[in-house]
């Protein structure tokens, strides 16, 4: 099955869940990342159990902390 995941292309067999995609390359970063399917936000208590389709368009968004510097 072909799927988007952050703007690439790649296949994946049926059985594959978000969390499945998550821990191969994002181990240690899963508490910072929020997954978008086709537009809509996930909940994290469904990553296992999502049913993904082909043709799904998958981003992984990355909220990061930071400030500004004041002059």
């Amino acid at each position: 099955m072909k799927i988007t995941v952050n703007g690439k292309e790649t296949t994946i067999n049926q059985s594959t869940s978000i969390t499945k995609l998550l821990q191969k390359g994002y181990t240690g970063m899963l508490e910072y990342i929020t997954v978008q399917v086709n537009d809509d936000i996930l909940s994290k208590d469904v990553y296992d159990t999502y049913p993904i389709k082909n043709g799904d368009v998958i981003e992984f968004l990355f909220y990061m902390g930071g400030g500004s510097k004041l002059s």
